[in-house]
């Protein structure tokens, strides 16, 4: 079982949901994303999401395409965060890292070569965002052979066959985004949500966890009553920025991040 698989189970055996946060490496700098990383996972964070910089993140809203826009101005580049992977991953030996990205970084990258590369560092499990099913055969082979859990998307627009695709291919975690459009902090969650987690539950064995526009622990508290965690990025990415030049930056984190952890077992 992987990383990512062994700590739902231990999740479910202890009757709690998941967190799982979201920073993009190199932003602020690559030193302090390894530093954020083991922050998150001091707080409690169940998974971490690290996104690898691109120049043109569509699905991304204006938070995390200003981070990548950052992080690539810091001279962040694939085999960079790899390294930030693999320092990690000497400090903690249990955190489950999922890279997130797009295809192109990937492909430009040569897809055995990363895949081996992404596994050797540390990393757990990806999420290419705008790899859809039916061209994800090579990656998904690739992905099995180097132990990596590969995690597919779904949306409120998926119909009944999407999620029966996208519920076969995904291992770890189904990743349900909350609304259509890009990522971003919201003040609310969708009333609808809750039967779109349903019916997606009801197609897989996979826990199913919700992202996009949560960035509170009442946020966190609503999801995890009918789904199985809560994914937080933009508000953190926003967070990280503004108290980049603090010296308190890992405590504001830390508190945070804690807070959010704390909403995922008071249900």
């Amino acid at each position: 079982m992987s990383r990512l698989g062994q700590r739902f189970a231990e999740l479910k055996a202890r009757g709690e949901k998941a967190l799982i946060c979201f920073v993009t490496a190199g932003d602020p700098d690559a030193e302090r994303t390894a530093e954020l990383v083991l922050t998150l996972a001091r707080a409690g964070v169940d998974a971490v999401e690290i996104g690898l910089p691109f120049s043109d993140p569509l699905a991304d809203g204006r938070s995390i395409q200003a981070s990548s826009q950052r992080a690539l101005l810091n001279g962040m580049t694939v085999p960079k965060a790899l390294e930030i992977v693999r320092r990690i991953r000497e400090q903690n030996a249990d955190i489950p890292l999922i890279l997130m990205t797009y295809f192109n970084p990937i492909l430009r990258y040569g897809l055995a070569q990363y895949a081996q590369d992404a596994a050797n560092a540390g990393a757990d499990a990806h999420i290419v965002t705008d790899l859809t099913p039916e061209e994800a055969d090579e990656w998904k082979r690739l992905s099995e052979q180097n132990g990596l859990d590969t995690v597919f998307l779904l949306a409120p627009t998926s119909t009944p066959e999407r999620v029966g695709v996208v519920a076969a291919l995904s291992t770890g975690f189904v990743y349900c985004v909350s609304r259509t459009g890009v990522t971003g902090a919201q003040s609310d969650i969708p009333p609808e949500l809750e039967a779109v987690v349903e019916r997606i539950q009801a197609g897989t064995d996979a826990p199913v966890c919700v992202g996009f526009g949560i960035s509170q622990p009442e946020h966190v508290r609503q999801i995890c009553a009918f789904a199985d965690g809560a994914v937080v990025g933009s508000s953190l990415v926003d967070l990280i920025h503004t108290y980049k030049d603090d010296p308190k930056l890992l405590d504001q984190v830390f508190d945070y991040a804690a807070s959010l952890k704390a909403a995922t077992k008071s249900l």
